[in-house]
């Protein structure tokens, strides 16, 4: 089985912000993740990377938020999604 492109979207959100989300569905799981998808979903404002979601091979999942690093429990696609844009909405002030 070759990687498959489960979702390229990327959404302007604001004259100066976007969102972007990347996920694939590869063959076997990253070094350090134990799921089938490989995802990078990120927000920037003004051109900086505020948020970012990913699964790089030998970190596992993690995000970065601003300057921090953290772990990140992958449950499933849609919990990913949905903690994603908790985040931006955080981040942009909606909740």
């Amino acid at each position: 089985m070759k990687a498959e492109q489960l979702l390229r979207q990327r959404l302007v959100l604001s004259e100066d912000a976007f969102a972007e989300m990347v996920v694939w569905r590869v063959p076997s799981h990253l070094q350090g993740s134990e799921h089938a998808f490989k995802y990078r979903l990120a927000y920037v404002v003004d051109g900086q990377c505020l948020l970012r979601f990913d699964n790089e091979p030998g970190k596992g999942d993690h995000y970065h938020l601003g300057d921090k690093e953290l772990a990140y429990k992958f449950e499933s696609l849609e919990k990913l999604l949905d903690d994603f844009w908790k985040q931006v909405d955080t981040l942009r002030g909606v909740l």
